[in-house]
């Protein structure tokens, strides 16, 4: 890999990963890297203000802090192809991220020689993509420039997601439900009444879609999970399509029925009854950096989940 600029993103807030991002960039400017330090977190998006200012896009994205810093830097950065390397520092599960033991900066075999040796993998995950079809016909600002919309219909989006895209009711003053209709490919399969929807990729189905009681998705797995939030009929159920499908969500109710969208735990905007939502695998998937030798996603699991097998023995049984 070539390292002649480096974008620096660090967690928002963490003392920890602002320590950890002073030590890299100063390691890094010392042998002439040009390195960008940035904060991120749900109150600070950098990305907007480093592609509109930098001279070029950086050979790496070095991100500190959790699975939400990764996650927003995937949303901006995978359409340009930037490798990301995460370490959770000042995180919690960090199920994206790699142990800060791996961000070694002494010695001869150091993180950056590493790099420069492509002693590393390129794992390619999955995304999704959003649009929105106003019913008014009135534009709405997206997270990049639209398609060429239908005559009598505007366009909002893309709206990207690493993990997820989900509908949850948007006033708190109602009752806290919905009623969302999915149509797969052009065929209407449910209408969901219940707390929401989710729309999952196989890197999300460990995040929201599994707590709302989704199947567990093996990343190298490329399919889209649609699962329902509190369901008030028993027979809507999470189902598995295929990557290439093409699935519209549509609010139904009266006017006040507002549904918001949120990419990734992020908001991404609000829906009204007469309003539809396309979701489809996005163009781009995001590129994670593998620094492991012998990654392993179960082990992943059994130690980010707290499984039995975890909390029982260090070691596997003999059967």
């Amino acid at each position: 890999m070539r390292l002649e600029r480096v974008w620096l993103i660090v967690r928002r807030g963490s003392q920890s990963a602002q320590r950890h991002a002073r030590r890299c960039a100063e390691d890094l400017r010392l042998q002439g890297v040009s390195v960008t330090v940035a904060s991120s977190g749900l109150a600070a998006n950098p990305f907007p203000g480093l592609l509109a200012t930098e001279e070029g896009l950086p050979d790496l994205a070095l991100v500190l802090g959790g699975d939400g810093t990764v996650l927003g830097a995937a949303r901006h950065l995978a359409r340009f192809e930037v490798p990301i390397l995460s370490f959770n520092i000042g995180g919690h599960l960090g199920f994206l991220t790699h142990d800060r033991s791996l961000l070694r900066l002494d010695g001869d075999d150091t993180l950056w020689q590493r790099l420069r040796d492509d002693r590393f993998a390129l794992e390619r995950r999955m995304m999704l993509e959003a649009r929105i079809d106003r019913g008014d016909g009135v534009p709405q600002p997206g997270d990049g420039g639209p398609e060429e919309p239908a005559a009598d219909v505007a366009a909002e989006g893309p709206h990207s997601a690493l993990n997820d895209l989900y509908f949850r009711p948007c006033l708190d003053e109602v009752s806290p439900t919905c009623v969302l209709e999915l149509d797969i490919d052009g065929e209407v399969v449910d209408q969901y009444r219940g707390d929401g929807l989710i729309i999952a990729t196989p890197t999300g189905s460990t995040g929201y879609a599994m707590a709302a009681g989704g199947p567990i998705l093996h990343p190298g797995i490329e399919a889209i999970v649609v699962n329902p939030i509190c369901p008030m009929s028993l027979s809507s159920r999470a189902v598995v399509v295929p990557p290439r499908s093409r699935l519209t969500v549509w609010p139904l109710g009266e006017s006040s029925r507002r549904v918001k969208l949120w990419k990734d735990g992020a908001h991404a905007t609000v829906l009204e009854p007469g309003d539809r939502c396309v979701v489809q695998r996005g163009p781009h998937p995001a590129q994670m950096v593998l620094l492991e030798q012998s990654p392993s996603y179960y082990r992943t699991l059994t130690r980010k989940l707290h499984w039995a097998g975890s909390l029982t023995s260090v070691e596997p049984s003999h059967n």
